[in-house]
């Protein structure tokens, strides 16, 4: 009865080495010839400069929670909470009652501008610059 249990228990490791050499080569092929998937955008610790639609240049810092502060010059002009949503920047005035409002993003370097659409249809071109925290923004 030993001898039949320790020939079925070499016979299953047996049969097991040869299944995980089949789907192992398969996986590696399947990994080679999947699509790279980009990094999600990262939206936290970043801060933005644009000019607004009244021609006011602005500068907006998202803090590592996802809360954001936007001046012009030294003053203060909106500031919310953002967050990332089915790839898009949504972002939500605690300063007016506008709700929330979600733009088109793609990543970029410190340095470089992206176009931005609003779910609205508002356009927006926007320079990521250094990172200046919210607090020191304003």
């Amino acid at each position: 009865m030993k001898k039949f249990l320790l020939i079925g228990g070499i016979a299953v490791l047996a049969a097991c080495g040869q299944k995980e050499s089949a789907p192992a080569a398969n996986d590696a092929n399947a990994a080679a010839a999947a699509p790279v998937t980009p990094a999600e955008f990262q939206l936290n610790e970043t801060t933005w400069t644009f000019t607004d639609k009244d021609g006011q240049a602005v500068q907006e810092s998202v803090d590592a929670s996802g809360n954001y502060v936007a001046t012009s010059g030294a003053k203060e002009i909106d500031r919310g909470t953002s967050a990332m949503k089915d790839g898009k920047a949504c972002f939500t005035s605690t300063m007016d009652k506008s709700g929330e409002t979600c733009w088109t993003v793609q990543p970029v370097a410190i340095g470089s501008s992206m176009n931005a659409t609003s779910d609205k249809g508002e356009k927006l071109t926007v320079m990521r610059v250094d990172y200046v925290p919210a607090a020191a923004a304003q």
